[in-house]
């Protein structure tokens, strides 16, 4: 067989005249090298075999350049012959026992072969390319690192020769050679880590420098081209840089490749993780290995072979990352454990670039370069601006919707709150629960954006929820001008009396033409309800987002002035600014509006002995009771307080302006007095009402007038004049000026002591009026 297979290199594979690929010989030969190949030959003289055989050879053997018959055989002519033949007698280097190991007498072996250099036209740098090629022939055949050293070594010897020489002929057997070499050899390099492990890797720094010094003889010592173009460009670290970014790009592929599977089997699994959350992490323990096993090793003929290795990975994993952050539409937990992911593999992939480039001449800045940031910072905030501004939309609609249809009916719940604020505070809350479930480090710094955002939606329906209840001086009515009551008691019904003002009925939020569907005193108070219900809630929030945060081991969180203790501080306050307002509006609805019949219109008009306060209190009693029936028991003290201080304030308008209908002796200041400490009675309760701390406090500018009442005449009247005189000076001796309504009675203060004056039953009070002012006694 190996005499058929030189007969085939000499006459078919290179013969010296070209050959036809029509020839019927070559192909007779071919057909009898196959079938020995398949079975043995018979190889007697005469055998019909051999006759073939001989035939075939003949007929190529006796070609000629002209094409004409010789008798002159030239089957060995062929150069390419030669080499082959020379490789054949070169493999006698080896142990015929063990393949992978040279002879002991090497060194005799060559010394015979060297004899055949003339016949066989063979040089000395022929010799180192031919036993070049056969120490890398056997160790592809039998992976034998031995072999590779030797390789790697014979091939310094042929790139010396290739500097040397420019014969053109050895240059077209050189760079052929060599080009097979390093095909082999940069398959494997180009995915290096599918060939080299921790087992094998040592072969891997052998394979890697026979790969450079065939590029370079290729690229450097052989083509003229490079010679005169790309003088001074780095082969070595060129080629070693294609290794890495090749392999690494392969390795990329297949650790995508393995995620997918595994987030494909693990798709129906509870918390099951995104595909680039498992690639970041394969990519870190990638980058990891690449620095301790490969990167070192590279390091020979690329001092940046880690940064190149971790730049490539950096880029391959952002192309991903790209892809995925331009279909994200919110912020999701899967999304944000992506974008964290790819966080923490940029900074470790940088951190490896900057520590492996430290000595290098630029300090790896040109490593850097090639790694432009995530800028997941940024990708996080637009997207959770977006998050914020999705959800915040879901709760303005809400407030709105909940609104237009809120009617406050205190039947719809045993709490007496609306249900608007129930769904308003449930979205809320849902909200403020998945911001705090995205596993984002930067919360703290983000939760004051959401929160103002829903703080702004909650001030919204706060704002409507008192919108349109009135205040304290919708219902006080107005204060009649100075008139004089009349003497004898004999009060005419054709006399005004002041009304108190009515305030205009206004259309509800519901669009319903009664006002008082939504703004009579059962629905007024489920607005205080509501509004102390929702501060509450939103107080509730506040802490369990404060603890949350604190427990997740979020970085100041107690020093921030914005922090989770001050979210919905706005709304809070605004509830409970709320509940002041709806509370005293209510509470001077209710006594100035809904007990007008028997205060403003009933109360002392005509004999005081016979309408006394009694009614009202009956009234007053009844409206406490629908309080206590409606009326969370929170600010239940809240709004009984604002109707007792109207009930206050209320007496008192009777008493100093209630107009000529009311005069007063004084004998009749007992009777007031009664009234006033009846009145306390009633919100002390026997102890089970209001406190009497607070019954005296908010009694106290009526305990300080009830006296000028069971004063004498002459005396107020004196009294009257010193406070002119100290007000108006000297000038107030000859005409005393009318002094103007102060906006608090007061005992010390002209107007409350003149306004007593005019409600003075009596001669003296009369006279001193007439003279001083000429006040009528009808309006």
């Amino acid at each position: 067989m190996r005499q058929l297979k030189v007969l085939a290199a000499g006459l078919v594979l290179h013969p010296h005249p070209p050959l036809e690929k029509s020839n019927s010989s070559s192909q007779r030969l071919r057909e009898i090298i196959q079938e020995a190949s398949r079975r043995p030959m018979e190889t007697g003289q005469n055998s019909d075999e051999m006759q073939a055989l001989r035939a075939a050879v003949m007929s190529l053997a006796s070609r000629s350049f002209d094409g004409s018959g010789t008798e002159a055989c030239h089957w060995a002519d062929g150069f390419p012959l030669n080499l082959q033949l020379y490789q054949r007698l070169l493999e006698a280097c080896f142990d015929v026992k063990k393949q992978t190991s040279l002879v002991d007498e090497i060194d005799e072996v060559l010394e015979l072969l060297k004899k055949t250099w003339p016949t066989l036209g063979i040089n000395q740098m022929l010799h180192n390319l031919c036993f070049t090629w056969v120490l890398f022939s056997r160790f592809v055949a039998t992976s034998h690192v031995d072999l590779l050293v030797a390789a790697d070594d014979q091939l310094t010897e042929v790139a010396k020769d290739a500097k040397s020489t420019k014969d053109p002929v050895y240059g077209k057997i050189l760079s052929s050679t060599v080009s097979s070499i390093l095909g082999w050899v940069e398959k494997r390099l180009l995915a290096y880590h599918e060939t080299f492990h921790l087992g094998n890797i040592d072969s891997m720094q052998r394979l890697v420098s026979l790969g450079v010094a065939s590029a370079k003889i290729l690229v450097v010592d052989i083509s003229q081209e490079y010679r005169r173009k790309k003088k001074g460009e780095d082969v070595t670290r060129n080629r070693v840089d294609t290794y890495i970014r090749s392999s690494i790009r392969t390795a990329f592929a297949q650790r995508m490749e393995k995620a997918d599977l595994i987030r494909r089997s693990s798709k129906n699994q509870a918390n099951a993780l995104p595909v680039l959350s498992i690639l970041a992490k394969d990519i870190g323990e990638l980058a990891n290995n690449e620095r301790e096993i490969y990167s070192p090793i590279l390091k020979k003929w690329h001092p940046l072979a880690a940064g190149v290795a971790v730049a490539t990975l950096h880029s391959c994993y952002q192309n991903e990352l790209k892809q995925f952050v331009v279909g994200l539409t919110e912020l999701t937990p899967d999304a944000v454990q992506v974008l964290e992911s790819a966080d923490k593999l940029e900074k470790d992939l940088v951190q490896i670039a900057v520590e492996e480039s430290v000595d290098s001449e630029d300090g790896g800045k040109a490593v850097i370069r090639e790694m432009p940031p995530f800028e997941i910072e940024g990708v996080i905030a637009l997207l959770m601006k977006e998050w914020i501004s999705t959800r915040v939309d879901v709760l303005k609609t809400c407030v709105e919707r909940s609104l237009q249809q809120e009617v406050w009916n205190p039947r719809v719940s045993k709490e007496r709150i609306a249900p608007s604020a129930v769904e308003v505070l449930q979205i809320t809350e849902e909200t403020l629960d998945a911001f705090l479930q995205l596993p984002i480090p930067s919360l703290p710094v983000l939760l004051p954006d959401l929160a103002t955002s829903l703080d702004k939606c909650l001030l919204h329906y706060v704002s409507k929820t008192k919108s349109g209840c009135g205040s304290r001086k919708t219902f006080v009515p107005t204060m009649p001008a100075l008139t004089r009551c009349t003497v004898g008691s004999k009060f005419q019904s054709s006399w005004k009396k002041e009304k108190p003002q009515v305030l205009p009925k206004k259309k509800s939020q519901a669009g319903m033409s009664n006002s008082d569907d939504l703004f009579g005193i059962p629905q007024l108070y489920v607005r205080i309800n509501t509004l102390r219900h929702l501060c509450t809630e939103l107080e509730i929030m506040q802490r369990r987002v404060a603890t949350n945060l604190r427990n997740a081991g979020s970085a100041n969180v107690e020093n921030n002035s914005n922090g989770p203790e001050k979210i919905f501080d706005n709304s809070m306050a605004a509830c409970l600014e709320g509940i002041q307002q709806i509370s005293e509006a209510t509470a001077y609805k209710v006594v100035y509006r809904n007990l007008s019949n028997v205060l403003w219109e009933g109360l002392y008009v005509g004999e005081p002995v016979s309408a006394r306060i009694e009614p009202m209190l009956k009234k007053l009693e009844q409206n406490l009771e629908v309080i206590s029936d409606t009326v969370n028991d929170r600010v239940r003290t809240w709004v009984i307080t604002d109707i007792m201080k109207a009930s206050f304030d209320g007496l008192l308008l009777v008493l100093l302006s209630g107009g000529p209908s009311r005069a007063f002796s004084l004998q009749d200041s007992q009777i007031i007095e009664d009234d006033f400490r009846s009145l306390k009675d009633l919100f002390w309760a026997n102890g089970d009402g209001l406190s009497n701390d607070l019954i005296d406090k908010h009694s106290s500018t009526m305990r300080e007038v009830l006296p000028l009442f069971r004063t004498d005449t002459v005396s107020l009247i004196e009294r009257f004049k010193h406070l002119m005189l100290e007000s108006c000076g000297p000038s107030a001796k000859y005409k005393l000026p009318l002094p103007p309504t102060s906006a608090q009675w007061d005992p010390t203060e002209p107007n409350t002591i003149l306004r007593v004056l005019c409600h003075r039953n009596d001669d003296e009070a009369t006279r001193f009026l007439r003279k001083t002012y000429n006040l009528p006694k009808k309006l």
